[in-house]
């Protein structure tokens, strides 16, 4: 049940297996990022314990942590659709709790620590921040640049 769920979700005709079916993601490799949170679930609100990996603006979740070329992700979340990362331990009533959020959702996790919740605060941040697709190099505009305007031009 749980692969023809992930092929629902992902829309594709297997669970991935390999970096050509995780987006090209050897998820497996030399992460930017890995350790375990909890995650609060999708449907069934219930709290569960995962191993996170962030690599190339993708956070995989699994659920042990011995990662190989084989392993299938429990879920993935493409980090350029989220807005913003930030603490929730006021929203949730729990300490060292924290928010992912994209346009259609909030999804909620809580670190082991203070300073891992941060760690993964920091990382997510910068992540999103890469691999954002709000501004690319084509969008910049260099106003230093510009030709300068003639007096009567405004």
């Amino acid at each position: 049940m749980a692969a023809s769920l992930w092929r629902a979700v992902m829309g594709t005709g297997a669970p991935p297996a390999d970096a050509d079916s995780a987006g090209g993601v050897e998820f497996w490799r030399s992460p930017e990022r890995a350790g375990w949170l909890t995650k609060q679930g999708e449907y069934i609100k219930t709290w569960r314990r995962r191993w996170f990996v962030l690599k190339q603006g993708k956070l995989f979740w699994f659920k042990d942590s011995v990662i190989t070329r084989a392993s299938v992700p429990r879920g993935v979340i493409p980090v350029a659709s989220c807005l913003t990362v930030k603490g929730a331990e006021d929203v949730l009533n729990r300490p060292y709790a924290f928010e992912l959020s994209t346009p259609r959702e909030t999804m909620y996790f809580i670190a082991d620590s203070e300073r891992e919740k941060e760690e993964w605060i920091n990382s997510i941040g910068r992540s999103i921040v890469q691999h954002s697709r709000s501004v690319t190099d084509r969008e910049v505009v260099d106003y230093d640049s510009r030709p300068p305007q003639a007096a009567g031009d405004s």
